[in-house]
């Protein structure tokens, strides 16, 4: 619709307007969820509850808020989907100054920061799981 934009690549417009993917937003979404459920923003009986990783295991890096990797054992791995399977290694792979935050806003503020050169803020075929990519 805009002419001086016609010729350009998809990801090169996005970076023009500075709007992120949809895979972008769907993980800050799913990484905002994680943090109210985690720091008691909703009911606790309406709330998921998620596994924190309380062993003391893998505490040297990243955050000391991490939750507990679950193995799915289901023959077509259908569960990797859900919620509180899929959000679980990008937590973990967060900063302890981005998890630790004190308020919503500033979480979303560090998150926005943390995540400013990642490649799937602007290209639509990357994608970030947290497992180091």
């Amino acid at each position: 619709m805009i002419p001086e934009l016609r010729k350009m690549h998809y990801p090169d417009r996005l970076k023009q307007f500075n709007l992120p993917t949809l895979t972008y937003r769907r993980s800050r979404g799913d990484m905002i969820e994680t943090y109210k459920l985690l720091t008691g923003k909703y009911d606790q009986q309406v709330g998921l509850a998620l596994p924190k990783n309380v062993t003391g295991e893998y505490f040297t890096r990243d955050n000391s808020n991490k939750l507990l990797v679950k193995r799915c054992t289901c023959r077509y791995e259908l569960l990797t989907i859900f919620f509180s399977n899929r959000i679980v290694n990008m937590w973990n792979s967060l900063l302890d100054y981005v998890v630790m935050s004190d308020t919503i806003n500033i979480f979303k503020n560090r998150l926005d920061a943390h995540w400013k050169h990642r490649d799937f803020l602007f290209h639509y075929r990357a994608t970030y799981t947290g497992t180091g990519d």
